[in-house]
């Protein structure tokens, strides 16, 4: 019978696998991982909180295309939590972890993959539904929504728990991988082909539904009278999802591709000197998709524009109207028609912009 090390911390698989954690994670190139995750994930957090916000504010957006969005953002967001519990627990610190705890690290980033990855399954099918109707949105119910919306999330915990729930080689210390000493290689081989399988079928089914809407909207174009901006709405939507699609490929597969090396026992791959270059450009998919949703999509950008902008102007009355009362004593009321002069040509500029956005979406 295996003996099992439940009881073990990190540096005992560590030494076993053979997996030199400090000298690439200390000195200067430690200093740069921090200083650019740390950048990054700010960005993610504010930017995804963004476009939540947005989704939640503009009744355009109360659609389940948009939902699905938002929760994509959630997801992305997350990945950010995820990203900052790695960075204080990582490099040398990762010898001295339990077990638990670096079970949970790695568990983090196993479910907001998962969680990202499955919302692109499901906008997948929502657009399929919409487009095979030629509607710009599907027929889904809110609470259908809400139930693939929390589907999505159930998946991904699980995913996120399966090493932990067992599938680990704490009982088998042969089996053991490189990358992640206590995950077993079978468990790697299962979980990155799993994921480029997926990663394969989704970009056909993408291009398959980009193509139908092309043509559709081509023949429809020639019969109908409506709107040009009405008739290239499904064709744009479509453009956006293929767009955050090839990102999410491009940034995970390159650290799929290694995991799936891992766990084939390549030794000779050089696999320890990209593993962390390969996580940053994970990480930069959370970062990237914030932006791919204000490029592509003009309502987007003009609503996450006004919310910075009244947030901003909301700070400025606030600081103006604490100083009225002083200024009040001490000055003619004159001065107040200046305030108040003040405030109507700002309100004329915020004004503008509004316009402006409302013309450009």
């Amino acid at each position: 019978m295996n003996e099992c090390y439940y009881d073990k911390r990190m540096d005992f698989f560590y030494n076993k696998t053979n997996t030199d954690t400090v000298d690439e994670w200390t000195g200067p190139k430690l200093i740069v991982v921090l200083c650019f995750g740390t950048f990054f994930c700010l960005f993610i957090f504010i930017s995804n909180s963004l476009v939540i916000a947005a989704v939640v504010k503009n009744r355009r957006f109360h659609f389940p295309f948009y939902y699905l969005l938002a929760n994509l953002a959630a997801a992305d967001f997350f990945a950010g939590i995820a990203y900052v519990f790695l960075m204080f627990n990582t490099g040398p610190v990762s010898k001295t972890l339990t077990v638990n705890r670096w079970f949970l690290r790695q568990g983090l980033l196993d479910t907001s993959l998962t969680a990202s990855l499955v919302n692109l399954l499901v906008i997948a099918v929502e657009r399929h539904m919409s487009i095979m109707r030629m509607k710009i949105h599907s027929n889904l119910t809110k609470k259908r929504v809400t139930f693939l919306i929390i589907s999505i999330w159930a998946i991904a915990i699980f995913m996120g728990a399966v090493p932990t729930l067992g599938w680990n080689c704490l009982c088998d210390i042969t089996a053991c991988s490189s990358l992640a000493p206590i995950y077993s290689r079978s468990y790697l081989v299962f979980w990155s082909v799993l994921n480029l399988v997926v990663f394969f079928i989704m970009v056909v089914v993408y291009i398959r539904i980009y193509m139908y809407v092309q043509r559709k909207t081509n023949v429809l174009s020639s019969h109908t009278s409506g709107s040009i901006s009405r008739r290239r709405t499904p064709v744009k939507l479509m453009k956006t999802v293929m767009t955050l699609l090839g990102a999410f490929v491009v940034c995970w597969t390159p650290g799929l591709v290694v995991l799936l090396l891992d766990g084939l026992n390549c030794t000779y791959c050089g696999i320890q000197n990209v593993k962390r270059w390969f996580l940053l450009l994970a990480l930069l998919n959370s970062v990237m998709n914030p932006i791919i949703y204000s490029y592509k999509d003009d309502e987007m950008w003009g609503t996450m524009k006004r919310m910075i902008c009244c947030s901003s102007e909301d700070k400025s009355q606030d600081r103006r109207s604490s100083r009225i009362p002083s200024t009040v004593l001490c000055r003619s009321t004159d001065t107040s028609g200046h305030y108040i002069e003040d405030g109507i040509i700002q309100g004329t500029i915020c004004g503008k912009g509004d316009l402006g956005d409302k013309g450009n979406s």
